[in-house]
């Protein structure tokens, strides 16, 4: 089964006629295409319409769905949806919600014939991205190699005297030199006492020896993105720069032992959590254990405390603990897992044991 057609198969469950894809990732999930569009999902087929920039690529790369290009003064997506939607009596049609302006639905709503309803849908795609497919993992667990294979020569780089914007710089280029199409996330570079800044922006600052330097980087490879962090020594680090490492170590190898279909993701959270605050480093971090990734960088659900909601099956998720000492230093490992039958496997390859360069 494609996505259209899952899409098509839940219309009926959100009590819809049809829905109307137009948010970039949704429409990347539903045709697999990149290009400014519309895409309308029904239960009797499926339409994507373009414009003539994206309609050659659009008609060699999309299957499943009639494509239509939008031509002549006045033309619209909305407008040719409106119309399209007026031909096969259709009424009730969903929307993302969670990605239009008001400017946006204004316009779909001058577009449809009157009486037309606007449903929140956004629930649904999110639900079916949660779950990756086959296809979908085969794309990221490339992406995540693409990651491991950067941090794999990053660290020949790292030295005395280099700055954190051309780690940075150099992290861009490894990745795309190896396929990645671009990075799904500005990366993070933070030496010494910026580690202590969960997302520091990379700069002048010139790596020191003794300190430790954290990098937050990721790559989109075919659509789907990857993320990964580790945190490395430049030099010996101290005793407590070891104690903290080792403290983060546990809690996430305690966080992706809980990870499984069917726990909650405030469970998972909390387990890792616990382990930080038992070592003495209670409240050193305030954002969740993990977030979903997928098309794009963040996705629903999510290990935090407020996810009270069993995790599905298939769900891609970062398992990212920190502790973060203001004005010292900071700690940050992380790896992407999916959630599986029997708990869940973890994509990222690289090492987590202490590195000192």
């Amino acid at each position: 089964m494609n996505h259209l057609q899952k899409i098509a198969a839940l219309l009926p469950e959100y009590g819809l006629d049809a829905l109307a894809v137009t948010s970039e990732p949704g429409e990347f999930y539903a045709v697999g295409f990149h290009g400014e569009g519309l895409a309308l999902v029904t239960a009797a087929g499926s339409y994507y319409s373009t414009d003539s920039r994206y309609i050659e690529a659009a008609q060699n790369q999309i299957t499943g769905c009639d494509i239509h290009m939008i031509q002549g003064a006045g033309a619209s997506h909305a407008k040719w949806a409106g119309e399209k939607c007026a031909a096969l009596g259709l009424r009730k049609i969903g929307v993302e919600e969670d990605y239009l302006s008001l400017a946006d639905f204004e316009k779909l709503q001058a577009a449809f014939p009157a009486g037309t309803e606007f449903v929140h849908a956004s629930a649904l795609l999110s639900r079916l991205r949660a779950s990756k497919d086959a296809d979908e993992l085969a794309v990221m667990e490339k992406a995540q190699e693409i990651t491991d294979q950067a941090f794999s020569e990053i660290l020949a780089y790292i030295k005395p005297g280099v700055t954190e914007s051309e780690i940075a710089a150099r992290l861009t280029y490894l990745m795309q030199s190896k396929g990645a199409s671009r990075n799904s996330f500005d990366p993070i570079v933070a030496s010494g006492p910026n580690g202590s800044m969960p997302h520091a922006i990379p700069g002048l600052k010139q790596i020191q020896e003794g300190e430790f330097v954290t990098m937050d980087f990721g790559c989109v490879y075919g659509g789907y993105c990857s993320d990964m962090t580790r945190t490395v020594a430049v030099g010996q680090p101290t005793a407590e720069m070891r104690r903290v490492y080792d403290t983060v170590l546990q809690a996430q190898l305690t966080g992706i032992a809980l990870a499984k279909p069917g726990v909650t993701g405030a469970a998972v959270h909390n387990g890792a959590v616990a382990v930080l605050d038992n070592a003495g480093y209670a409240g050193k971090m305030g954002h969740g254990f993990g977030h979903s990734l997928g098309i794009e960088i963040h996705e629903n659900p999510g290990f935090r405390p407020a996810n009270q909601d069993p995790m599905p099956l298939g769900a891609v998720v970062s398992a990212e603990p920190g502790v973060y000492l203001p004005g010292q230093f900071g700690v940050r490992i992380e790896d992407v897992v999916v959630l599986t039958e029997n708990g869940c496997r973890v994509l990222t390859k690289s090492p987590k044991e202490l590195i000192v360069l």
